[in-house]
């Protein structure tokens, strides 16, 4: 089977990523959110993005005009059926992802492949909530998915080599580089940075230093192009909780325990960057720490 159809669920910030390197390297592309609204600010987003890639000659007007129309949105799962592979970009809760899962696979047609683009969560937990665990497969992009090189591949127990082949070439057709995980909690790059992350936030709650020396010192000490505070808060603190529970629940390992601040702010709604107010207050002009 030649992928020429990608299918998206969930049209938040990697998965509009997803649609817009999909779309430029020249698939179709099926985006759909059950917010309308989302719809249209991906796309929003897209166009956006598009547009600094022209001004910055990496891409053409006309190469943005032809990607641009070959994204269709729905708000209707029934809608993925032409879909050779879907890829779900849901929120990282491996229980809604599960419900996608079931949802989706009875408006598939039978050769399609399905992936999930979980940053944290069993690939072959997930697997197993289909009806093709073997044509399943974890495509974690990294974000923001237009700018970052790397897609992790994540074999569930069941994937087959036919699935992974093609995941792998289409990967490497979306112009990334593949690093191929076990499946593990947190699978490599969340597995080494989210732990760096949280003691970073262990190192603000015990009062070693504040926001800025924090970041500061990883940033100009370790040559870190964000500090680790400011990388949390890009991410979404939300994100970042979830992972580390995936990994203290997934290896019982008191070393992955969330930090108790990171829990904090996010039952406060801190979330970061996209909610205006994490470690840095995004409400002015320049982000101001918020301790």
């Amino acid at each position: 089977m030649t992928i020429e159809t990608i299918g998206i669920i969930g049209a938040g910030q990697m998965g509009n990523g997803i649609a817009h390197v999909s779309s430029l390297a020249k698939l179709d592309v099926i985006l759909i959110d059950n917010n309308p609204a989302q719809l249209t600010k991906a796309l929003e987003t897209i166009r956006a993005n598009m547009n600094r890639q022209v001004k910055r000659g990496l891409i053409t007007q006309a190469d943005e005009d032809s990607a641009i129309k070959r994204i269709k949105t729905s708000n209707s799962l029934a809608d993925l059926k032409p879909a050779d592979i879907v890829v779900e970009a849901a929120t990282e809760k491996e229980e809604v992802k599960k419900e996608i899962m079931r949802a989706v696979c009875p408006h598939l047609k039978a050769e399609a492949l399905l992936a999930s683009n979980t940053s944290s969560i069993s690939i072959t937990r997930l697997a197993a909530a289909t009806d093709r665990p073997q044509k399943f497969i974890g495509m974690h992009f990294m974000n923001p998915v237009p700018l970052m090189k790397l897609v992790e591949l994540i074999r569930g127990l069941a994937t087959d080599d036919d699935t992974f082949s093609q995941v792998r070439d289409l990967a490497e057709k979306l112009g990334k580089t593949t690093a191929t995980s076990e499946d593990f909690p947190a699978f490599i790059v969340n597995r080494i940075l989210l732990p760096m992350i949280n003691e970073a936030v262990y190192t603000l709650y015990e009062g070693v230093g504040n926001v800025d020396a924090i970041d500061t010192a990883m940033r100009l000490g370790a040559n870190h192009p964000m500090g680790p505070l400011e990388l949390a808060d890009f991410i979404g603190l939300d994100v970042c909780l979830a992972v580390m529970q995936v990994l203290y629940e997934g290896l019982a390992d008191s070393k992955y325990r969330p930090c108790p601040l990171l829990v904090k702010y996010v039952e406060a709604g801190w979330y970061g960057k996209k909610a205006g107010r994490g470690f840095y207050d995004y409400s002015g002009e320049t982000p101001v720490p918020t301790r």
